[in-house]
């Protein structure tokens, strides 16, 4: 039943402003139907935009393509179902209508938008949890421990505690930049 069995990127289209409905609808839906394994990551692209306001610096997030969400699957019948028929999807882009399946973004696009919102278009897990201690193995403070205060898998970024000129420092880093230290 799998027409291709890996993982790529599509573009949802959604009505206007239902953006982060469509993705916690989609996500909902995908663990309802057992589908985690071929539905992964569902990304409304956003940037932050800073306004002034009363003399006051006002951050927002702003949709860097309204109407659109990106979605991370296994193109399967099934798949493509459950995801068109999300509640606030209007179809996918790339579709050419008559049950035709949708044309993936190619790995430069995908690379490009998710960079845009501080997203990585591979998607990394780590063996780690909050309070383990990790080895930085790529970046300014390479060759330090640190202790994982916070971890964000969305992301794919953690803020260590590290040890600098005896005094705790937060640091944030992506999951590339570490290792677990056993």
């Amino acid at each position: 039943m799998v027409e291709s069995a890996e993982k790529k990127w599509y573009v949802l289209h959604t009505y206007s402003g239902y953006e982060n409905k469509v993705k916690l609808n989609l996500d909902s839906r995908k663990q309802s139907m057992g589908m985690e394994d071929y539905i992964f990551r569902t990304v409304v692209p956003e940037e932050e935009e800073h306004e002034v306001k009363n003399g006051k610096d006002k951050v927002k997030m702003e949709k860097t393509f309204p109407g659109y969400v990106l979605v991370e699957m296994i193109m399967t019948d099934q798949t493509w179902y459950i995801v068109r028929n999300t509640p606030g999807v209007t179809g996918f882009i790339g579709s050419h209508g008559q049950g035709s399946k949708p044309t993936p973004l190619l790995p430069d696009e995908v690379d490009s938008i998710l960079k845009q919102v501080g997203m990585s278009a591979k998607h990394e897990t780590l063996d780690v949890n909050v309070g383990d201690i990790v080895k930085i193995v790529d970046g300014a403070f390479t060759g330090l421990d640190g202790k994982v205060t916070e971890i964000d898998n969305e992301k794919m970024r953690l803020k260590v505690n590290i040890e600098m000129f005896g005094r705790e420092t937060s640091t944030e880093l992506e999951f590339n930049q570490v290792d677990t230290v056993l």
